[in-house]
């Protein structure tokens, strides 16, 4: 999922149903090269970026949300654009000054951006859209107080004048620019969301959830959940008019409808289909798949706190337990790679060295007699319902951990009662798949790792680790944070909480016209850069 995932998911209470947004939004002729029809699994659950972030949600942010600050695009050799982590561009902000101590960013805004319902950006709309996010107390508060280790509101942001936006932080942070490059920070059109307040939704959350307003490349004109949603271009949008004027997005939850329909020819884009569907795809003449290693990192996690899990050794048996060659090959036709630290592997400060899991039964068994589980025991591992790669993978994990004994009994739950039974600690094992969309060590660490993070689900808890993550997220000695996070990755590859399995990578299959596919680190695809041949 995101990278927070699943926190504060309160915030958000009125029932979503269909309703057209603004019609302000302009409306274009259309034909079949302007137009572009997806199939994904599921329609975003909501349009506010501040709701708990998951995949549908975050590609909606992606197309309809603008940022202050991007990174540089870059071509790689297999022809997808990349995001250059080492270079920031301005995106909203034109320019951008921070302090040489790392503790200001002051943001110069654009004067000719403007939003899908025809305002220009202001300061004001910054200041807003940073108000609101802090009121709601979810994702905008989340990084500014885990990340910035923000306090106060007032002491740290200011409107400097009608362009111009500042930002003071109490501590230091590398993150201090980067930061603003996320997903889940986009700046609002506070003037036409403004028109949607009552005395009840004093920030308009109920209207923000099936409405988009913003200066991104899309505005929504249709959101129907569990059906349909319609993206309509932002004909004065800053970067140029989309080339794509429609984008309609249609929920298929069946992966085999998804390549019927791609094969049809009905649909231009599917998303998420299963790897032996991809391998069947790639040899239509009229489709193509594109590749990418991306962040994802595919994991059983194991309640670290809860006996038997209580014990490193346990832990570490089970991760000599599973057939890592042959899930590749049964499950991902190759397509995945293996997991071999809690850092994604394409971030600065990667390390694979202390991973020294092998495929090893009786050195799983010789740990497990060391625990005082000589003769195995009792335990339950969790996975979606519809999930079928976790489902294929249970199955594998089940026979291969009952070589040493482990009686595994699997649990298919809906995903809501699977976070549930996880998030309060009620299940020994289960199946976890999410991103770090901030390509750092230490925010990754922080993420996942810290005892106190909201989403250290395994309760994993090390003083040392904790210690190092706090004292990354607040210096600005690039060397000695990388130190510390090959420090962090070892200690926690070591204490083995969770099972590592694999990254699974993103895989997109598209009609063999649809050009310009992008990789972004939310895994979410960004409408702007797609065009038709």
């Amino acid at each position: 999922m995101g990278a927070i995932f699943r926190s504060s998911a309160k915030i958000l209470s009125g029932t979503i149903i269909a309703l057209a947004a603004a019609a302000s939004v302009p409306v274009f002729a259309q034909d079949a090269s302007t137009t572009l029809i997806v199939a994904g699994p599921r329609t975003p659950e909501s349009l506010d970026q501040e709701y708990p972030p998951t995949e549908a949600g975050h590609e909606a942010r992606r197309n309809i949300y603008e940022r202050l600050l991007a990174y540089a695009p870059k071509t790689g050799d297999d022809g997808i654009i990349y995001e250059d982590f080492s270079k920031i561009v301005g995106a909203l902000a034109e320019s951008w000054d921070v302090s040489d101590d790392k503790t200001t960013i002051t943001f110069h805004l654009r004067k000719d951006a403007v939003s899908t319902t025809g305002n220009p950006l202001t300061a004001d709309d910054v200041m807003w859209s940073f108000e609101r996010g802090w009121q709601l107390k979810a994702n905008f508060r989340w990084y500014m107080t885990q990340v910035l280790k923000i306090e106060s509101f007032e002491q740290a942001f200011a409107k400097v004048d009608e362009h111009t936006v500042k930002v003071t932080i109490p501590n230091p942070s590398p993150l201090i620019d980067r930061l603003w490059v996320n997903n889940d920070l986009g700046i609002l059109d506070a003037t036409e969301v403004k028109k949607h307040i009552t005395n009840e939704d004093p920030w308009a959350s109920t209207w923000l959830a099936t409405h988009s307003a913003s200066f991104g490349p899309y505005g929504v004109t249709k959101y129907t959940p569990g059906q349909e949603v319609v993206y309509e271009a932002n004909a004065k949008y800053y970067r140029g008019e989309p080339r794509l004027k429609k984008v309609i997005f249609r929920e298929m939850p069946t992966s085999a409808n998804r390549v019927a329909a791609l094969q049809a020819g009905s649909v231009d884009v599917a998303e998420y289909l299963l790897p032996r569907e991809l391998s069947l795809v790639e040899k239509m003449p009229s489709a193509k798949v594109w590749k990418v290693f991306g962040n994802y990192i595919h994991r059983v996690e194991m309640n670290n706190e809860m006996e038997p899990f209580s014990n490193v050794k346990v832990r570490q048996a089970l991760n000599y337990l599973v057939p890592r060659d042959g899930i590749l090959k049964a499950v991902y036709f190759d397509t995945a790679r293996m997991t071999k630290s809690p850092i994604s592997e394409i971030y600065p400060g990667f390390t694979d060295e202390y991973f020294q899991y092998s495929t090893d039964p009786e050195k799983a068994k010789a740990l497990l007699a060391e625990a005082g589980y000589p003769n195995g025991f009792k335990t339950e591992l969790g996975y979606r319902t519809g999930d079928q790669i976790e489902e294929e993978i249970a199955v594998i994990l089940k026979s291969a951990l009952a070589k040493a004994g482990i009686d595994v009994t699997l649990s298919k739950l809906p995903a809501s009662t699977l976070v549930e039974r996880y998030s309060n600690g009620k299940i020994p094992m289960y199946f976890f798949r999410d991103m770090a969309i901030v390509p750092d060590a230490a925010y990754v660490a922080n993420l996942w790792l810290n005892s106190a993070s909201l989403i250290n689900y395994p309760r994993f808890k090390t003083e040392e680790v904790d210690k190092l993550i706090d004292s990354s997220l607040t210096s600005i000695d690039e060397p000695k944070r990388l130190e510390d996070m090959r420090r962090v990755q070892q200690i926690t590859v070591e204490s083995a909480p969770w099972i590592f399995l694999m990254n699974p990578g993103y895989q997109l299959a598209t009609r063999s016209n649809v050009k310009g596919y992008s990789w972004y680190t939310p895994n979410a695809n960004s409408w702007f850069d797609f065009y038709k041949d």
